[in-house]
């Protein structure tokens, strides 16, 4: 084994295998005998296509150039499915219009082309009977409205089944046909924070009962049971756990466990429960990994099923005993498989990658606790790794934290390809669940409630610095990584504190005041929450916004952006890098024409990931090999 200097270390995973190498895959759903599944494919402009496999080979169900994606909430979710017959349900990225596919022959579009071309969306597609039930978003001279709909598959047209409230989400009718199911929620509520589950007639939609849910309660996933009762999620405990609800409004748990059987909703059409045939239900339960059970309502007895390996664990559809699920973790990789429940034998169906490094270079991901000032914090740790090389003897390793967006997303140990891009190289990675991540009770999603830009930022220094404390890693050669509210608390965490080198934020907010004026309709009062509401806490918006405090930065920054990106807009990203000029900080500003909130193109990802590489080097003393050396902005430039 060489010694060689942390971060120079030679590497065979270059940025271009992150990316040509990998297609992640979701939603998997049996369609008659075959296996159905989505993956993005960043060397096909980023598009997401729907494959199975035919005579042993990926073949595409839906061609190039059509890409099954909504822009419902922008996040999109339940952007396809298939009818009894084997004809592909989707919407169309390029006009938002939902289309049916014979396999083989030319989609057809169901819903009429709008006067404004994307003003009319679609999401949360499901087939019932000859229709698609659908939640629909219309965009009307700035103005947002949402209803549930009914789309005929013959082409006959859209009709309007319920409305009533400004978000809506997980459309179910009952067995007979005669009532409709839904979450609803309002501005300012995000659906982590409360929704409602509401029933109504459809002969009288207007005329709803709302079964359970508050301003206090976050309602999920709405399942009928029989004519008159249903299942569903939500958090009165303080944590998301199985509901049955009765149509008179009687409400029992099914088992009450420190656990969440739920998530944030970012995307819709997402699921984490199945009713099976014997009237058992298949759970996805969190508690910083995930685990897969099956619960019995009547007992409330919960059978674990062993998944060997898999922190992260995700249902799709299901065909009598055999159900898919897309599962990973920290030695599997991200992958679409079978499970058959009767025998628990598990097999691939389709990787996220159509190549995994070596594992002599995949760093062993290790769940930590680090104690902060104020609180526990949950982590991820990654320490390099290369079977050929290691650092200079009294040498301590640079790290970089990776803050992950939402800011109520989660992470659990994981194979990534990215973490293994710097570990390799004598790079560790610290990911972290900072205060404010969901996978952990209400308790600590509600962390950052009013503290968004204080909560997070303290948590993840206290990751760093207690990988620092215990001699892992260099105290000055810390890093810090995110995007979107990652990349705002990249942005808040560099001026507010001088514990990192150095920071790269994609598509991070920098600003409030404007940005709650230009981003899209489903966050805009998510600073509600976050920080307070306007007109209130217009003091709080000016001093947490890291654009206002840069006379506390005195580290280089390197900002990415897409500049088609409709939830941080660019003028965020450009309003920070005007305020480094003024200030003369060392920086880069790298803007991605044609990509919005995160990069889907090879090219772009490539182009990332080695500037981000570069720029550590040049910042924290190291040299990459093999790597194009980025162009900072310098005082004297």
């Amino acid at each position: 084994m060489t010694a060689l200097a942390f971060g120079s270390w030679p590497s065979p995973i270059t940025a271009a295998d992150l990316s040509s190498a990998g297609h992640p895959v979701e939603g998997g759903r049996f369609v008659g005998s075959e296996i159905w599944w989505s993956e993005l494919r960043p060397a096909e402009q980023g598009r997401t296509a729907i494959c199975r496999y035919v005579d042993g080979e990926v073949q595409p169900v839906l061609p190039a150039p059509f890409n099954a994606r909504t822009r419902v909430h922008e996040y999109g979710g339940g952007a396809w499915t298939a009818t009894a017959d084997g004809d592909l349900v989707f919407a169309e990225f390029s006009d938002q219009r939902v289309y049916r596919l014979t396999p083989g022959a030319a989609p057809v579009p169901l819903t009429p082309k709008p006067a404004v071309a994307s003003s009319i969306r679609y999401a949360d597609l499901s087939v019932v009977g000859t229709d698609v039930i659908a939640v629909r978003e219309m965009h009307d001279a700035g103005a947002v409205s949402r209803d549930i709909v009914a789309i005929d598959l013959g082409g006959g047209g859209v009709r309007s089944l319920v409305a009533g409230s400004d978000f809506l989400a997980f459309p179910r009718l009952s067995p007979d046909g005669t009532h409709i199911a839904w979450i609803a929620w309002n501005h300012p509520q995000m659906p982590w924070d409360g929704t409602e589950l509401r029933v109504a007639s459809l002969a009288e939609p207007s005329s709803w009962t709302v079964l359970l849910g508050s301003t206090e309660e976050s309602v999920l996933q709405p399942e009928w049971i029989d004519d008159e009762s249903l299942y569903a999620i939500g958090d009165r405990s303080g944590w998301w756990n199985l509901y049955s609800v009765m149509l008179d409004g009687s409400v029992t748990p099914l088992r009450t466990l420190d656990a969440d059987f739920g998530a944030p909703l970012w995307r819709l059409g997402s699921s984490w429960y199945e009713v099976l045939d014997d009237g058992t239900l298949l759970t996805v339960r969190t508690v910083g990994t995930d685990t897969l059970a099956v619960l019995d309502p009547a007992s409330g007895v919960l059978e674990d099923i062993a998944l060997d390996g898999m922190t992260s664990v995700g249902l799709g559809g299901r065909s009598g005993s055999t159900v898919l699920i897309k599962g990973g973790g920290a030695h599997v990789a991200s992958a679409l498989f079978a499970l058959d429940l009767e025998s628990r034998e598990l097999t691939s169906v389709r990787s996220g990658f159509e190549s995994v490094p070596d594992s002599a270079y995949l760093p062993e991901g290790r769940q930590v606790t680090f104690q902060g000032p104020n609180r526990e914090v949950h982590a991820i740790t990654y320490a390099p790794r290369n079977p050929d090389y290691e650092g200079l003897d009294g040498e301590l390793p640079p790290y970089v934290a990776f803050v992950h967006g939402g800011p109520t997303a989660h992470v659990a140990p994981a194979l990534n390809p990215l973490f293994a891009y710097f570990t390799s190289r004598g790079i560790g990675v610290v990911d972290v669940n900072y205060g404010g991540s969901s996978g952990y009770g209400r308790e600590y999603r509600n962390r950052l409630r009013g503290q968004w830009g204080v909560v997070d930022v303290e948590d993840t220094i206290a990751a760093v610095q207690g990988l620092a404390d215990s001699g892992l890693a260099d105290p000055r050669r810390l890093a810090i990584e995110g995007g979107s509210a990652g990349g705002w608390t990249v942005l808040a965490a560099l001026t507010s504190s001088d514990v990192f080198a150095c920071g790269a934020s994609y598509f991070g907010v920098a600003e409030l005041e404007l940005f709650v004026a230009e981003t899209h309709d489903f966050e805009s009062r998510y600073i509600d929450g976050l920080i307070g509401p306007l007109p209130e806490a217009i003091d709080l918006y000016r001093t947490r916004a890291p654009v206002n405090n840069v006379d506390g930065l005195s580290c280089p920054v390197l900002l990415l952006q897409g500049l088609d990106d409709p939830i941080v807009p660019p003028s965020q990203a450009e309003r920070f890098r005007d305020a480094m000029v003024s200030k003369g900080i060392p920086h880069a500003y790298l803007a991605y024409a044609g990509e919005s909130h995160g990069f889907r193109k090879l090219e772009t990802q490539v182009n990332a990931r080695e500037s981000e590489l570069s720029f550590y080097g040049q910042v924290m003393g190291f040299t990459p090999p093999g790597i194009p050396e980025l162009q900072l902005w310098r005082p004297s430039s």
